[in-house]
C-alpha cells in the first residue's frame, strides 16, 4: 500500500504552504510534480536537498516526481532571497552542471520504475526557441504587471536600500518559471509544483498562468526554509556550502557535519533527511533523550545521510577517520587513511615542518616535542611528559630514548604526536 503523501511529509515538518484540496487531488489518480534547480554550481548542495526529499517521497508514494533543471532560468537568476543580481552563466557551463547535478540525482529517484519513474528535464529546451516577441505577446499578456510587483520577492528587492534595484532581466523571471508549470502541465500532464517557501510568488504565478490560458487547476506546495537552532544558516561552515560532491565535500567532513548538530536540529533534521519512518524517528528521539550525551540521534542521522548521499564504503572510511580523532584508534586506523582525509581530520591542530635532510638524521622525542617543533615550551616539561608515559607517535606509546625515523611516517611526509588524550601535533616533513 503506497503512503498518503501529504500526510508523510507534514508529520515530517516538511510543509509550510500548500492550496487547498491537493491532498485529494493527490489520492484520486498518480499525478506529476515538480521541483526546480537552477545549475549555478555543477553539484548539488545539502540545501538542495529538502526538495530532492519532496520529489523522493512523491515517487516512494505512487506519483511521478520531475526534476527541473533551469538552464534557462539559470542563465537570469532568481530575485527570491537575493539582495543582488546572480551572476550570469553561458550555455556551455550549464551543461556542464546540469550533467553533474543529474547523475546525483539518480541516486534518489528511480529513472527506471515502471509506472512513475523520474525524469529530469531542462527549460532551456523549450525556452531557447521562444522569441522575445512571442513570449511576451503569448505568455506575458496573461500576468499583470500588478500582479508581479505585489509579489514579496518583488517588492523586498525593491524596497531594499541596500541594492541598486532590480533589473527587467530579474523581474521577468517569475514568467519564466511561470511557464514552465504550463509547459509541463502540458507536455507531462504535470499538476504540481514544489519548492522552497521563498518560491511561494513564483510557484503561484505558474497556477495562475494555468488557469488564464488553458482554464486547468494546479497546486503548489512548499517547505519550510531550513534554519539551525543557533541562528547559523543550515548547510554551511566556515569552509562554504557542505556539497554532494566528494571532490567538493568529503564524506568525512559530510559526515562530520551531520554528527555535530545540535539535539533540537537532529530531531528535526532526522525527519527530514531520511527515510525513516515515523515509530523509528519516534523511538530514536526517545532512546537519544534518555541518554543525550550518547548522541544516538546525531550517530544514526550522520550514518543515514552520508550513506544515502556517498556509499556504504565511504560512510564506512567517514566512521574510521572519526575514531582516529575522537576514539580509541590504532597506528593501523591512521595508515589506512589517505593523504586528503588525513589532513582534514588533523586540520586546525599544531603543526610543524622538519626538512627531510634535518629528520634523516634522527630526531629525539624530546627534540620532537620542544626544541624542533616547540609543541612543549621546554625541554624539561617534555622529559616529565615522556616519563609520565604520556606522549605516544602514530598512537603508539613512546619513551624518552625513542628516535623518530623513516619508519614513522604517514604517508611518507607525517608524524602524528599526542600528549594524553585531548593534545595533538603534527610533524610535515618535507
Amino acid at each position: 500500500m503506497k503512503k498518503d503523501f501529504f500526510e508523510e511529509v507534514n508529520w515530517r515538518g516538511m510543509v509550510h504552504d500548500v492550496m487547498p484540496g491537493l491532498q485529494e487531488h493527490l489520492n484520486e489518480n498518480m499525478r506529476t510534480a515538480y521541483v526546480g534547480i537552477d545549475p549555478t554550481a555543477d553539484s548539488l548542495h545539502i540545501g538542495h536537498l529538502v526538495g530532492v526529499m519532496l520529489l523522493k517521497h512523491f515517487q516512494l508514494s505512487g506519483h511521478k516526481p520531475i526534476a527541473l533543471i533551469g538552464g534557462a532560468t539559470g542563465m537570469i537568476g532568481d530575485p527570491s532571497g537575493k539582495s543582488k543580481e546572480r551572476n550570469l552563466l553561458d550555455e556551455e557551463i550549464l551543461q556542464h552542471n546540469q550533467n553533474q547535478i543529474k547523475n546525483q540525482l539518480q541516486k534518489f529517484l528511480d529513472f527506471n520504475a515502471e509506472n512513475n519513474a523520474a525524469l529530469v528535464v531542462n527549460n532551456y529546451d523549450w525556452m531557447k526557441d521562444f522569441s522575445f516577441i512571442d513570449f511576451i505577446r503569448d505568455i506575458g499578456k496573461h500576468i499583470t504587471v500588478n500582479y508581479m510587483m505585489a509579489k514579496d520577492s518583488v517588492k523586498k528587492r525593491l524596497s531594499s536600500e541596500s541594492t541598486e534595484g532590480m533589473s527587467f532581466t530579474e523581474f521577468t523571471y517569475q514568467l519564466v518559471q511561470g511557464y514552465d508549470f504550463v509547459h509541463l502541465n502540458q507536455t507531462q500532464k504535470c499538476t504540481l509544483q514544489m519548492g522552497g517557501s521563498d518560491q511561494w510568488g513564483n510557484i503561484t504565478t505558474g497556477t495562475e498562468m494555468l488557469r488564464k490560458i488553458h482554464n486547468q487547476k494546479a497546486f503548489a506546495l512548499t517547505c519550510p526554509l531550513i534554519t539551525k537552532a543557533d541562528g547559523t544558516k543550515f548547510g554551511k561552515t566556515e569552509g562554504g556550502n557542505i556539497w554532494l560532491d566528494p571532490n567538493r565535500t568529503s564524506p568525512y567532513k559530510f559526515y562530520q557535519y551531520w554528527l555535530n548538530v545540535s539535539d533540537e536540529d537532529a530531531a528535526k533534521f532526522i525527519k527530514i533527511f531520511t527515510l525513516l519512518d515515523k515509530k523509528q524517528v519516534s523511538d530514536l528521539i526517545s532512546e537519544h533523550n534518555e541518554e543525550p550525551h550518547l548522541r544516538k540521534l546525531q550517530n544514526v542521522l550522520a550514518e543515514e545521510v552520508t550513506l544515502m548521499v556517498h556509499s556504504k564504503e565511504a560512510l564506512d572510511n567517514a566512521k574510521d577517520a572519526s575514531k582516529v580523532l575522537f576514539g580509541k584508534s590504532t597506528s593501523k586506523d591512521i595508515e589506512a587513511l589517505d593523504e586528503n582525509t588525513f589532513l582534514e581530520i588533523f586540520e586546525g591542530i599544531p603543526q610543524a615542518k622538519i626538512s627531510k635532510s634535518e629528520f634523516a638524521q634522527g630526531i629525539d622525542m624530546v627534540g620532537a616535542l620542544a626544541a624542533k617543533t616547540s609543541f612543549l615550551p621546554s625541554n624539561s616539561e617534555a622529559i616529565r611528559a615522556l616519563k609520565a608515559n604520556s606522549i605516544s607517535v602514530n598512537k603508539n606509546k613512546v619513551t624518552q630514548d625513542y628516535n623518530l625515523s623513516d619508519t614513522d611516517l604517514l604517508n611518507q611526509k607525517y608524524v602524528l604526536i599526542n600528549k594524553g588524550k585531548k593534545n595533538t601535533y603534527l610533524i610535515i616533513v618535507e
